[in-house]
């Protein structure tokens, strides 16, 4: 099997790493560094933008396509352009290929689901976004499900909890405070990147799938976890109210910090997915163990 990852980054280029023993990858990029990135971790890049199908041109035909592009961190607009408006390009331009793909898997975010009072959510909870970005979030499900059926493809999403792993612990941020309260629903790069490759892999056919680990934390109960086990004090904390009375907190931080939920990983679980660090606790022993090796 050949499969195209494009905007081939944190995630994307971990998938690679797993799929590269037994099938031809081919990681998508807009840069050089980039590119040259996918190439150090050993399979074939590719340098081209996935807003502009005359540049897709340059990629291999393939029997599965990744859509894992990010807008890097900006606004709605920036957002659109790239999931909605940059995944039917893609997906229109392998479409329309002689050799088009037989699956489409678009990498998503819990933050479509919206606010939820700390209530349990899962793949048939009715989404709610709160943000002009994960409304585009939203709509880009839609464009990934609906679109390449007109292709004769399978089309699926991958809705992804807060990632976390290699160079995203950000220990410091929990260990020194202060820690606003309410739920954490996260994966580890790892599991991201195995549940997409599990899907491809073992021929799943759902439609979406959310990826989340075994247990959503409350921050306080973690942040304290985590100083335990780096052997320092635990971290002064703060009330949604006391962030939320801070005159600079953006609107975009103000409407997440009124979201809370609990992500349910059941269904991947029953799928047959085994996650290699099934809860935060097996997760970040290796953040844990540095920190600890850096402080002697």
């Amino acid at each position: 099997m050949r499969v195209v990852i494009l905007g081939c980054g944190y995630v994307g280029v971990e998938l690679g790493r797993q799929l590269a023993d037994d099938h031809e990858v081919v990681g998508v990029r807009r840069s050089e560094s980039g590119v040259a990135a996918i190439e150090d971790a050993g399979f074939r890049g590719v340098q081209a933008d996935v807003t502009d199908a005359d540049s897709l041109a340059a990629v291999p035909d393939a029997d599965a396509v990744v859509f894992a592009a990010s807008s890097g961190g900006r606004g709605a607009e920036a957002a659109r352009e790239v999931y909605v408006a940059g995944l039917r390009t893609a997906i229109d331009h392998f479409g329309q290929r002689a050799d088009a793909p037989e699956r489409f898997v678009y990498t998503s975010s819990t933050g479509v689901y919206g606010d939820h009072d700390g209530a349990w959510v899962d793949e048939e909870t009715p989404l709610e976004p709160t943000t002009a970005k994960t409304e585009v979030l939203a709509e880009a499900e839609r464009v990934a499900r609906e679109r390449p059926q007109e292709y004769g493809a399978h089309g699926a999403v991958a809705r992804f909890a807060g990632l976390y792993g290699p160079d995203r612990y950000r220990l410091e941020r929990y260990l020194e405070g202060p820690v606003t309260e309410g739920y954490l629903n996260m994966v580890h790069r790892d599991d991201a990147a195995g549940a997409v490759r599990f899907l491809l892999t073992e021929d799943v056919r759902e439609d979406i799938v959310l990826v989340v680990d075994d247990e959503p934390v409350s921050k306080w109960p973690f942040a304290d976890w985590l100083a335990d086990e780096c052997g320092v004090e635990h971290p002064p904390k703060q009330t949604i109210a006391d962030r939320l009375a801070d005159p600079d907190v953006s609107e975009t931080v103000r409407r997440r910090l009124q979201t809370s939920k609990r992500c349910s990983n059941e269904r991947l679980r029953e799928l047959g997915y085994e996650f290699a660090y099934p809860t935060y606790r097996e997760g970040y022993r290796a953040a844990i163990d540095a920190y600890l090796a850096a402080a002697d």
